[in-house]
């Protein structure tokens, strides 16, 4: 395993880590920080569980917590990271520094960087649904966060600088974590997570992500929805589909649902045909049609029969041609097939 594949691995990780050797990576971040170390380590099941501590809650073991002091995030990660990241940039150069981020944290902060969004959103949600002070001070706390796990990409491209192998251990065994002058908190991983070939969140059965205490992240295919919502997917029919006033979660269920299987279901009637295939269009209420190409391959399975595809075409398509030559990227003019596949 190379050690970007390793970095991905551990950005993806879940379940309870060590917490001996995450302990000891805390306490190493602050020597290396020229810090004295917390004098204690706190732990919560979530990011959520942690703010919530941070705000004033009890700890696992009931007890308050203790007087943190001032946030040392900055010491503790900001400098190192940045020291380690200038060392590399003025050894490489520009050029070389990006060619070397591209090859190790680049993509994996692409699909990473959402999914930190997407927690910090869900934080806020539960815990300032509608109450703008109360949300300006769990989004400070978020801020005091260092991203463990999720720090990936970053010490992925600044591998084996010593100066960030304590943040480096703590990444290695655990998620998020809140450095403080006197105290430390920190975040257990999720205990699910799922994740579509894009690499974003997407489950159609339950969380999308999902941490011991119950919070959760309900996601399909990248789209925040309600869990609730998923729990209706397996009921759809076109009349609901059509009832549902929310556009992005109408498309969640086109999609769950099939758009072939909706058209054929809604009594959708073909506007065009010609030798590439027929083009259907369906009208949605306060959103774009619904367009799709039907197309037969031309290449007979193993039985003997003949597949039939159905493709998704931008709402101005007026015909099949044109449908099939933009899934090519070409204009109805230039697609000249020699065959349909």
């Amino acid at each position: 395993m190379t050690e970007q594949t390793s970095w991905r691995a551990m950005a993806a990780a879940t379940g309870a880590g060590d917490r001996a050797r995450t302990e000891a990576g805390v306490r190493l971040a602050y020597r290396r920080a020229g810090l004295a170390e917390p004098e204690r380590i706190v732990w919560a099941p979530s990011p959520l569980a942690a703010v919530r501590l941070l705000s004033g809650a009890a700890a696992e073991d009931g007890e308050a917590l203790p007087a943190t002091g001032a946030s040392v995030r900055d010491a503790v990660r900001n400098r190192p990271v940045a020291a380690a990241r200038a060392r590399l940039h003025t050894r490489l150069g520009p050029t070389g520094w990006g060619d070397h981020w591209r090859a190790t944290g680049a993509d994996l902060w692409e699909t990473t960087r959402p999914l930190v969004d997407r927690v910090r959103a869900g934080v806020v949600e539960v815990l300032a649904p509608a109450d703008r002070k109360a949300e300006a001070d769990v989004r400070l706390l978020l801020l005091d966060a260092v991203l463990g796990q999720h720090d990936a990409a970053w010490l992925s491209a600044c591998d084996a600088a010593p100066e960030l192998d304590g943040l480096a251990e703590v990444a290695r065994t655990a998620g998020w974590w809140w450095p403080y002058e006197k105290v430390a908190v920190v975040a257990e991983r999720p205990v699910e997570l799922h994740r579509d070939e894009a690499g974003r969140l997407d489950r159609g059965d339950g969380p999308a992500l999902a941490f011991s205490d119950g919070f959760a992240l309900h996601a399909w295919r990248g789209l925040p929805v309600p869990g609730e919502f998923l729990d209706r997917l397996d009921t759809l029919t076109p009349q609901l589909i059509r009832a549902e006033e929310n556009a992005e979660l109408r498309r969640v269920m086109l999609e769950f649902y099939g758009y072939d299987r909706y058209l054929e279901e809604s009594g959708a009637q073909p506007v065009h045909r010609d030798e590439t295939g027929v083009l259907w269009r369906m009208a949605l209420p306060g959103d774009e049609d619904v367009v799709m190409v039907e197309v037969v391959n031309s290449t007979p399975e193993p039985d003997g029969t003949s597949r039939t595809y159905w493709l998704r075409v931008p709402p101005t398509t007026t015909t099949a041609r044109e449908g099939v030559a933009w899934t090519f990227g070409l204009s109805a003019e230039a697609y000249e097939p020699l065959r349909q596949t």
